[in-house]
């Protein structure tokens, strides 16, 4: 059998109101991109494949031309069940206008289903996800009112409340690599994460489905060195061929992010002295040598940027869900990768690492925190992005650190000579009497004895037994009226309130 088709030929394949598991990390990271736009394409010429339900761990996209995007017209997608949304503005927002149905699960739970898939076990049986809004007693992870079907369930294992997600069958899996050789073998030497794809392919094939891959160059087959092959070509039926794939959004090629080689930390440019890089700074503070660390999107990937100019970068083991280890974790479009990894694991293995309780400190954003310690950083308003990895990592880690500024939308402030000036306040309060949803549960952290903490650029709380402390202020801020005044609930204060380390105010 010939497996080298093209892309239409390929795609023919997928038949209406069937489920197809999609391979990718945000910033183009391991995408197959040419095969979800010709995917899109066929649709607006054909009008087929209809009702689609689509299953990808990652949020997938760069909130421009990559990614699910591709796919955002009506008819052509019924379903989304997704592990993160913000990198693909238009599929959020036929979401939002209840054009599909929409469900956001734990990014580490679809790629440990994607196992459970292919191992004919009953699902995912998991504490992630409990008093969050992933709870079927709470939201049970659907993200509008066209989601009606429960994919979580509550169960009891000798006393203990549980998490069950049912396997879902895969009928189409849509993966890809850097080569394939004629028999479908694919490695990855120019990719900058190898994710969960050996997971999706076994899965697609143990559910009876096809498996589609596509690859920038052909190999002869046998070419292929035996321990570089990261999918086996007995899961793979059909190689599409994209000479033109780049390896993220941002470039064809970096050998630092595919670790080929070694890029010293000290070509990086360090962060302007401003409120996001003293959230970084004083969470840096909670380091310690030899931690394993995630950091997760936005502003807690500053923090290694920070120890990478402070100089000590090599004394820690930073790692990123998507299953990279060491280097320095990459902020931005592409998070989800680092300059210069020391290793890359299959992205199933790292959350099963981090549901065990591996990581030492998780550093991630948020966009509300309330009086109970909940933090929301997947739904505001108007704006859909979904958890990711988040959950996962904060419900499991030995200490999780929270950082984000103290209000949003307009703020601005001075920072220098060892303090910080407010210049305009934030319109939007981030600390609110009740989060708009429950993506880390300070309830259920209290109930497993969880350090966390709670780091602004004026303001460090932490979470205490009976509710959220200020334990620290910033030189130059005013407790009633730069704090207390912008907080929708009065917190408990510290008897001995501090003041924030006025060097890291400094440049």
């Amino acid at each position: 059998m010939n497996k080298i088709i093209s892309a239409k030929e390929a795609l023919k394949k997928i038949s209406d109101h069937q489920t197809v598991a999609i391979l990718g990390s945000g910033g183009g990271i391991c995408e197959p991109t040419f095969l979800l736009n010709s995917l899109g394409n066929m649709y607006q010429n054909t009008g087929a494949p209809k009702n689609l339900t689509l299953l990808h761990a990652n949020g997938i996209g760069d909130k421009n031309t990559f990614g699910t995007d591709a796919l955002a017209y009506e008819g052509l997608v019924k379903r989304d069940i997704a592990g993160h949304w913000g990198m693909a503005p238009k599929m959020a927002k036929m979401a939002q206008e209840e054009k599909i149905e929409a469900y956001n699960l734990p990014q580490g739970v679809i790629s440990q289903m994607y196992q459970s898939i292919a191992g004919n076990k009953p699902g995912v049986i998991t504490k992630t996800g409990l008093n969050t809004f992933i709870d079927p007693r709470i939201e049970g992870g659907k993200m509008n009112k066209s989601a009606k079907e429960d994919l979580v369930k509550i169960i009891n294992i000798d006393g203990e409340e549980w998490l069950h997600y049912p396997n879902i069958n895969i009928d189409v899996a849509l993966v890809r690599g850097t080569t394939a050789d004629e028999n479908g073998n694919i490695t990855y030497e120019e990719e900058a994460a190898i994710l969960d794809g050996i997971s999706i392919a076994q899965a697609a094939k143990n559910s009876g489905g096809i498996v589609i891959a596509q690859v920038k160059n052909i190999a002869k087959a046998g070419s292929l060195k035996t321990k570089d092959v990261v999918i086996p070509g007995i899961y793979v039926d059909y190689i599409v061929v994209d000479s033109n794939q780049p390896q993220t959004c941002e470039r064809m090629y970096d050998p630092a992010l595919a670790g080929n080689v070694n890029v010293p930390v000290e070509n990086i440019a360090p962060l302007p002295l401003d409120p996001r890089k003293v959230v970084a700074r004083r969470a840096a503070k909670e380091l310690r040598h030899g931690m394993v660390i995630n950091l997760g999107v936005g502003m807690p990937s500053g923090i290694a940027a920070v120890a990478a100019e402070e100089g000590y970068l090599d004394q820690l083991n930073f790692t990123v869900e998507q299953g990279i280890i060491g280097g320095m974790p990459i902020g931005g479009v592409i998070f989800g990768v680092s300059h210069s990894p020391e290793a890359m694991i299959d992205q199933t293995l790292q959350f099963n690492f981090y549901d065990g309780g591996g990581l030492d400190i998780a550093f991630l954003g948020m966009a509300q925190m309330d009086r109970d310690g909940n933090v929301n950083s997947s739904k505001t308003g108007a704006l859909l992005s979904g958890c990711g990895g988040a959950i996962n990592i904060s419900q499991n880690a030995k200490k999780v650190v929270f950082c984000g500024t103290f209000t949003a939308k307009g703020f601005k402030a001075d920072v220098g000579d060892g303090k910080i000036s407010l210049l305009r306040e934030g319109d939007i309060k981030k600390i609110v009497e009740q989060v708009d949803q429950i993506t880390f549960s300070g309830t259920y952290a209290r109930k497993i004895g969880q350090p966390v903490l709670y780091i602004t650029e004026r303001a460090v709380f932490e979470l205490a037994k009976d509710g959220v402390m200020l334990t620290e202020i910033a030189p130059g801020m005013d407790l009633e009226k730069d704090i207390l005044a912008h907080m929708d609930f009065k917190p408990i204060i510290a008897k001995e309130l501090k003041k924030m380390d006025s060097e890291i105010f400094i440049v």
